[in-house]
């Protein structure tokens, strides 16, 4: 069986819950159908409200309370801006903590593309926009991939 090596207390996982999990803490945030898709619609542009709405296809209420706790959560920043002969109204524009989600969104659409796109294949590639190569997420040190067999876990704090 492939599975990632355990070091320290870790190695015994009878003795250890994953309480404090980064995986499950992520989630909380961004663990909706809709909250995904409105970074990933960022990620393409998307800056607006309604485009949000319309571009994911959820209602404005349903957007209004992803918007709300991304940018509560600090994956957006709310910034005004004004057309002529309108009202104020705001944009949503990505932080840096946004942008930090990019490889975690990108390596689902990765996933997605590789098993749930059937016969057709991927409806959108990812290329470095310098070189045209093609791109792609990989869990990686200096100079290779690593495995999940060859990935090791270790501690980073004292026991909880």
């Amino acid at each position: 069986m492939d599975a990632a090596r355990l070091d320290g207390f870790l190695a015994d996982r009878d003795t250890w819950r994953a309480t404090h999990c980064s995986i499950g803490k992520a989630m909380d945030v961004i663990g909706t159908r809709s909250a995904v898709l409105i970074l990933r619609e960022a990620y393409y542009g998307t800056t607006r409200f309604d485009d949000f709405a319309k571009r994911v296809g959820i209602t404005e209420a349903v957007a209004a309370s992803r918007l709300r706790e991304l940018t509560a959560e600090g994956l957006f920043e709310r910034q005004p801006y004004k057309e002529p002969g309108q009202r104020t109204r705001y944009e949503y524009v990505l932080t840096e903590k946004g942008h930090d989600l990019l490889p975690a969104v990108l390596a689902l659409m990765q996933w997605g593309d590789k098993y749930l796109q059937g016969e057709y294949g991927p409806p959108i590639g990812l290329r470095d926009d310098a070189t045209g190569e093609p791109v792609r997420v990989e869990v990686r040190s200096p100079g290779r991939e690593v495995p999940l067999a060859e990935l090791r876990l270790t501690p980073m704090r004292p026991r909880p």
